[in-house]
C-alpha cells in the first residue's frame, strides 16, 4: 500500500481591487516546469515556513495576536503563521507588500527610492539571500494583518505527490504598487474580475485547479471588493473541504464532502 503523505500547511491570498466594471483578482500563472500545477493559473501563496512562526515574524506582525489567528483558525495555536506567510508569498511572488509603520500608520509607497530599494530585496529575498523578516527589519516596517479575512480551508486529496493544507485569505491590494510575477515560480500576472476568469477556464484559456474555481465560484457573484471582505468576515464556521478523487470507468470524479458517494 502506498504511504499517504500529510498535507503541508500553506496559505494563499485573494488579492483584491475596485474596477470600472467591477472588482478584480490577481491571478499568477504557474511556471510550466513546477512540480506543483505548472502551467496553471493561482492565487499567490505557498507553504507556510517556519520562519513564519519564529519570534521575528512574530513581533513583526500587527493588528492581530496569534491566539486571535489560532481562535479564527480553528487552532489550539499558530494560527498568526497562517497569516504572515500570506503576506510573505504575496511579496515574494507578486511585489505587494501590506504594510505599516510601527503604531499602525499604512505606508503610502510614493517614494521611487522606497519602490526601488523594496524591488531590489525582493530579488534577494527570492534568491535567498536576504530573509524576509530581515528586510522588514531593516525598512522599519510591520506586516498589517488588520485587512487580511480568512475564507475558505481547503485539503489536497490523497493521489498528488505534493499535499497542502491551505487556508485562503482575502485583502485589498495595497495602494501605488504595481503587481508583477515573480519570474520563477510565476510566469504572468494579471488582474481579472472573477466571473471572466470563470469563464475564461470554461473555453479552455485558462487552467486552474479544482479549489481556485471554487473560491471564485464563491465570491463571482459581488459587487464590491469591500463586499467580499463583509461576506468573508460574516462566516463563522468554515469547512474543512478535502476532495477524493475517483476513477470509474475510465472516468474522473471528484467528490466533496457531504456528496453521494463521498465515503464509499
Amino acid at each position: 500500500m502506498a504511504e499517504i503523505l500529510s498535507p503541508r500547511p500553506a496559505a494563499t491570498v485573494i488579492s483584491l481591487r475596485d474596477g470600472t466594471n467591477g472588482y478584480e483578482i490577481l491571478m499568477l500563472r504557474r511556471n510550466l516546469n513546477s512540480d506543483f500545477v505548472g502551467g496553471a493559473y493561482v492565487f499567490p501563496g505557498g507553504r507556510v515556513d517556519e520562519a513564519d512562526a519564529g519570534p521575528t515574524a512574530q513581533r513583526l506582525a500587527f493588528g492581530i495576536t496569534d491566539a486571535e489567528a489560532s481562535l479564527r483558525l480553528g487552532l489550539d495555536s499558530g494560527g498568526l503563521a497562517y497569516y504572515v506567510a500570506c503576506l510573505r508569498e504575496l511579496f515574494e511572488e507578486a511585489g505587494l507588500l501590506i504594510a505599516c509603520h510601527f503604531g499602525g500608520a499604512p505606508v503610502a509607497f510614493d517614494d521611487d527610492e522606497m519602490i526601488r530599494r523594496l524591488a531590489a530585496s525582493r530579488r534577494e529575498v527570492n534568491a535567498g539571500t536576504l530573509d524576509f523578516t530581515s528586510m522588514m527589519e531593516r525598512e522599519g516596517l510591520l506586516l498589517d494583518l488588520r485587512g487580511l479575512e480568512y475564507i475558505a480551508h481547503w485539503v489536497t486529496p490523497t493521489g498528488p505527490p505534493r499535499r497542502y493544507d491551505t487556508r485562503f485569505f482575502v485583502a485589498l491590494a495595497p495602494e501605488g504598487q504595481v503587481a508583477t510575477h515573480d519570474a520563477g515560480e510565476t510566469v504572468a500576472d494579471q488582474w481579472i474580475r472573477p466571473v471572466d476568469a470563470l469563464d475564461a477556464h470554461a473555453r479552455g484559456e485558462l487552467e486552474m485547479i479544482f479549489p481556485t474555481i471554487r473560491n471564485l465560484e464563491a465570491i463571482a457573484h459581488f459587487g464590491s471588493s469591500h463586499e467580499v471582505l463583509s461576506y468573508a468576515r460574516s462566516l463563522m464556521d468554515i469547512v474543512r473541504v478535502e476532495p477524493r478523487i475517483v476513477t470509474r470507468h475510465d472516468e474522473v470524479q471528484i467528490f466533496l464532502p457531504g456528496d453521494d458517494g463521498y465515503d464509499d
